[in-house]
């Protein structure tokens, strides 16, 4: 009897080994041409990081003139002054063949913002030799997307270089090195601060006129930029282009307590009530600004006064408001007594055609589309997804066959990679680079700024570009370096063709009147 389980204890002591060797591979087998010590194995090392830069000649017709000009596209690395690098920038440079004097020629400096935006959107929308082909109003096109020549180009004026922040476009970090010390707004100020010295230092153009021209967080970009430039290399600006301005962000953030947004929104809705005919008649029958007028007056009067009132509004004050407002956005005084008389903007854009079952563009509130879901906003925006799908297929062509740069990295159009973004040190209060713009006009005072506005921005409105404006310095001479252009389109008023031509005439305009001092305007 005891022999059995000897037996069996015997039996399972051969079969386990056999059992394990079944399920395991056998490692000496596998393994026979590995060196006999693991620690000499070669181990996986990141590519040393190099620049590459692609060059090509191109020529295009603007304004009666044939323009021979080469296209430079590649990267720049980003270095420690011992030589340590820590992120390839991205860019794609474009400047006149020809000039025999670069210090009679402009050069501006150009990006998009987001942040976590590439610079395609200014740089095949609007200033770039060649741009996505869009209808007459900037509604889009069947993808894929294609491009044409692009006759507001501002390459008669100034050369251009287009610069992708750290984690758009094919800007990336250095293997080793976080990325987020580039993701917030000091190390973004300092990484594309530096990534301009060291392209003006290269290119030799430090004798040049310069411009900063940026879009959206791309404006609080060029704000802060002028500031660190000129106190860190003593880099001086003839001139800024502010598209879609966002400077105070108090101005823009819809948070408890903070009731700065509900009057300068009010206009915007206004512009996007009459585009979508939800005006009364009156309003509704006259030309768009006359709308405006009396969303600005009630913006800057009876609303801002209510809404300090909060609680101590009378029941007569309460209808009376709900009223105005049901007037001027379009909106039910159901709604519109439901959120206190305080319409955000997400609630706005889905709210106003809900009925129809459509919601209206952030980016531009001309745009509208399917409602979809109730979450998700920046997604649904129905004025991005007209032009994100073309905007992308053209440029990943344009960059590759007519520019000739390869890369097998995805070209980060838009992305949220950059989050969480740093605010740091601005943490528990607003950012305001205002204050940064204030301080290089006060350095520099050749320094002038130009600031584009569209009527039917719902992400950065024009009313509160001109309230931050409206404060920038009290002293006399601030106001008349400001140079202001309105439009009827969205956050990317080039678009649309009427205005993208009024774009060009404007800003070609300002650049001329800014450098007119230096003897190259």
């Amino acid at each position: 009897m005891c022999a059995r389980p000897a037996s069996l204890v015997l039996f399972l002591s051969l079969l386990l080994p056999l059992t394990a060797a079944a399920q395991r591979p056998d490692r000496a087998r596998d393994n026979r041409d590995a060196p006999k010590d693991e620690a000499e194995a070669p181990r996986w090392e990141p590519p040393k990081p190099e620049e590459k830069i692609v060059t090509s000649h191109h020529r295009i017709s603007l304004g009666g003139t044939e323009i021979p000009y080469t296209a430079t596209a590649g990267t720049l690395l980003l270095k420690e002054e011992d030589g340590r690098p820590r992120a390839s920038i991205f860019f794609v440079a474009y400047t006149r063949d020809g000039v025999k004097d670069l210090a009679s020629r402009p050069v501006t400096y150009t990006f998009n913002g987001g942040p976590g935006s590439s610079s395609v959107w200014l740089h095949m929308g609007a200033f770039g030799p060649r741009r996505v082909a869009m209808n007459d109003e900037g509604m889009g096109a069947p993808p894929p997307g294609r491009l044409v020549d692009n006759t507001e180009s501002l390459l008669d004026v100034t050369d251009l270089v287009f610069i992708d922040p750290v984690t758009t476009g094919f800007s990336r970090e250095v293997p080793g090195e976080d990325p987020n010390q580039f993701h917030g707004v000091r190390g973004d100020i300092e990484s594309v601060g530096e990534f301009i010295r060291l392209w003006t230092s290269r290119y030799s153009r430090w004798a040049s006129p310069k411009f900063l021209a940026g879009e959206s967080y791309g404006t609080t970009r060029a704000a802060g930029l002028a500031n660190y430039l000129q106190e860190r290399h003593g880099m001086y600006f003839n001139g800024i282009v502010l598209l879609s301005t966002v400077l105070n962000f108090e101005n823009n953030r819809f948070d408890v307590g903070n009731d700065v947004p509900y009057p300068l929104f009010l206009p915007t809705y206004t512009a996007t009530a009459w585009y979508h005919k939800k005006l009364p008649p009156d309003l509704q029958q006259g030309p768009l600004k006359n709308a405006l007028a009396e969303a600005e007056r009630f913006a800057m009067s009876e609303y801002p006064l209510a809404l300090m009132k909060g609680n101590d509004l009378s029941d007569a004050e309460r209808r009376d408001l709900t009223a105005k407002l049901s007037r001027l956005t379009g909106l039910s005084p159901e709604y519109l007594q439901e959120v206190h008389q305080r319409p955000v903007i997400y609630e706005f854009v889905a709210e106003l055609r809900r009925n129809e079952g459509l919601r209206v563009g952030r980016l531009d509130s001309r745009f509208s589309g399917l409602a979809g879901g109730e979450n998700d906003d920046f997604q649904l925006d129905p004025s991005y997804a007209a032009i994100q799908g073309p905007f992308t297929a053209a440029f990943n062509d344009y960059v590759r066959q007519d520019l000739g740069f390869q890369s097998d990295l995805p070209y980060e159009m838009l992305t949220d990679r950059v989050s969480p973004w740093s605010y740091a040190p601005l943490s528990n209060r607003y950012l305001n680079v205002a204050e940064d713009l204030l301080k290089a006009m006060a350095r520099n005072p050749s320094l002038k700024v130009f600031v584009g506005c569209g009527y039917y921005d719902l992400a950065t409105p024009y009313f509160g570009a001109e309230y931050t404006f409206d404060h920038l310095g009290f002293e006399p001479g601030y106001a008349e370096r400001v140079t202001k252009g309105y439009y009827e389109a969205g956050h990317m008023m080039y678009i649309r063709r009427v205005d993208r031509e009024k774009l060009k005439a404007d800003v070609t305009a300002f650049m001329r009147s800014a450098a007119a001092g230096t003897g190259h305007s």
